[in-house]
C-alpha cells in the first residue's frame, strides 16, 4: 500500500470537507517557530513518520508560544520512531478536547466479506484493536448500492451519539468512506476524532493508505513508488521502480538496504533472488557465510529477459559490492531461459569492468536445460570467478553460501595484490 503521511492525509480531508485543525508542515526549528507565531495559539507538534506510537515515543509535544514551539521541533526532528528518522513536523493548533471518538473504512479481504467494512467507536485515542467489540459499530459496505447518509447515522446513534453533535459526527463518517472510495484506498482512518470545548467535531489524525494497484488512476497523488515504503524512495530504488512501471510482464521488485557509502565499506554483494522463498534461502546463504546484502532484488511471475537485464544491470552499478548471488532455490514453473537471456547480456557488460568478479548463479526450474547452457555458453569467455548451478542444488543454501564465501575471499586477496 502506498502510504500518506498524517499532513498529506488531512489536506484530502479538508478538500473533502472534514474538518482538520488549522496547521502546516515545518522542516526546521526556525519554521516550526514561525509557524507557531502565525497560528497565535498554543500548538502540539507531531512528527511526520509512517510509524504508531508517536506520542510513547516522545515523537508529540506541545507548546504553549513559537519559542517553545522551536524547541521542540528541535527535539523532534532527527529522532528515531521505529526505526524511521523524523524529517519534518506538523504544527498544529491545540484542540480543547471534551470527547475522542474513532472512524475507519478497510478493505477486508475475507472471501465472506472482500470489500470495504466501515467502522465507527465512541472510544477513540487508542488502537482499534483493542477496543471492545461491543463499542464498535461495523458495516459492510455494499459496492454497487454504496453507502447512504441515513446509514452513517444509523451507526453512530447506535454507539450512543446524541444531541446537536450527531449529525456533524454522522455527516463526517460519510464523507470519510466517500473520500476512501473516491481515492482507491486500503486504509481510512480518523483516530481520534473529536469533539472540542466549543462542539465541534474535528478530525485530529490521519492515517491514510491507497491501494498500489490503482495508483495509476491517481496521478495527483504524487506516490513516486507504487509500493509500501517506509521511507522516502532512493534513486536506487526509483530506477528499479521505473522497470515495474512500464512493464507489468512478472515482477522486479528492486530495494536498497544500505547507503552507498555503507556498502564501499565492504563484506556486501549484490543479491537477486526470484520469488519470495527463494529469496529468504538466498539471504541465509549470505548470513551463514558472513556476508551482507547491498540491495534485495526479486525477479519472479515470469519476467521479460529485458526486465531482468535491467535489474541485474542495476544491482551490479552498486558501487563496492565484491559479489553477485543469483538466488534460484526454487523449481519454478516460469520459463527460466528469460531469467539467462537477460543475465547473460548484463553481466557480458558488467563484468569486464570488474575482472575476477565472484558471481554464483542457482537457475533451475522450467527450461531448466536450455536455461544452463545459455549461462554456460555466454559467460564461459569472461575474465571473472563465475560458478554455475541447477537443482542438484536447489535447496541447499549452506553449499551455495561456502562458494560464494570462497570466491569472495579469492577476490580480495587478488584486489589486495595488484
Amino acid at each position: 500500500m502506498a502510504k500518506f503521511f498524517e499532513y498529506q492525509g488531512k489536506e484530502h480531508f479538508r478538500k473533502a470537507g472534514i474538518p482538520v485543525p488549522e496547521g502546516m508542515m515545518v522542516k526546521t526549528p526556525e519554521e516550526a517557530e514561525g509557524a507557531a507565531a502565525k497560528l497565535a495559539k498554543p500548538v502540539v507538534l507531531k512528527a511526520q513518520v509512517w510509524a504508531g506510537g508517536r506520542g510513547k515515543s516522545g515523537a508529540v509535544k506541545f507548546a504553549d508560544s513559537p519559542a517553545e514551539a522551536k524547541q521542540a521541533a528541535a527535539e523532534i526532528l532527527g529522532m528515531e520512531v521505529k526505526g524511521l528518522e523524523v524529517k519534518q513536523v506538523l504544527v498544529e493548533e491545540k484542540l480543547d478536547i471534551v470527547q475522542e471518538f474513532y472512524a475507519g473504512v478497510v478493505i477486508n479481504s475475507a472471501q465472506e466479506v472482500r470489500g470495504p467494512v466501515l467502522m465507527f467507536s465512541p472510544e477513540g485515542g487508542v488502537d482499534i484493536e483493542s477496543v471492545p467489540r461491543e463499542k464498535i459499530a461495523m458495516k459492510k459496505v455494499d459496492i454497487i448500492k454504496g453507502l447512504m447518509p441515513y446509514d452513517t447515522l444509523n451507526m453512530v446513534v447506535a454507539m450512543g451519539v446524541r444531541g446537536k453533535i450527531l449529525r456533524q459526527v454522522a455527516d463526517v463518517v460519510f464523507k470519510l468512506f466517500k473520500l476512501f472510495r473516491e481515492l482507491d484506498c486500503r486504509t481510512l482512518e480518523i483516530n481520534p476524532l473529536v469533539l472540542t470545548s466549543d462542539n465541534k467535531v474535528v478530525a485530529a489524525d490521519c492515517r491514510m493508505a491507497v491501494d498500489d494497484q490503482a495508483l495509476f488512476r491517481h496521478p495527483e497523488l504524487g506516490i513516486k513508488i507504487g509500493r509500501e515504503f517506509l521511507k522516502e524512495p532512493t534513486e536506487f530504488e526509483l530506477i528499479g521502480w521505473s522497470f515495474e512501471e512500464s512493464d507489468f510482464r512478472g515482477t522486479s521488485y528492486v530495494a536498497e538496504m544500505v547507503p552507498p557509502e555503507e556498502v564501499k565499506k565492504g563484506g556486501y554483494i549484490g543479491f537477486h533472488g526470484i520469488g519470495g522463498g527463494a529469496a529468504m534461502l538466498g539471504m541465509d546463504a549470505v548470513n551463514r557465510v558472513n556476508l551482507k546484502v547491498a540491495n534485495f532484488a526479486d525477479t519472479s511471475g515470469n519476467p521479460t529477459a529485458s526486465k531482468v537485464y535491467r535489474v541485474v544491470k542495476l544491482i551490479m552499478s552498486q558501487p563496492g559490492i565484491e559479489g553477485y548471488l543469483l538466488a534460484g532455490f526454487l523449481m519454478a514453473n516460469q520459463e527460466q531461459w528469460h531469467h539467462a537471456h537477460g543475465i547473460v547480456k548484463a553481466l557480458r557488460e558488467e563484468l569486464p569492468k570488474r575482472p575476477g568478479f565472484p558471481v554464483v548463479l542457482l537457475l533451475c526450474g522450467n527450461k531448466e536445460k536450455e536455461s544452463q547452457e545459455i549461462l554456460q555458453e555466454g559467460l564461459a569467455d569472461q575474465n571473472a570467478r563465475v560458478e554455475i548451478y541447477d537443482r542438484e542444488h536447489v535447496y541447499d543454501s549452506s553449499f551455495i553460501g561456502g562458494r560464494l564465501r570462497a570466491l569472495v575471499d579469492e577476490y580480495r586477496k587478488e584486489t589486495k595484490t595488484t
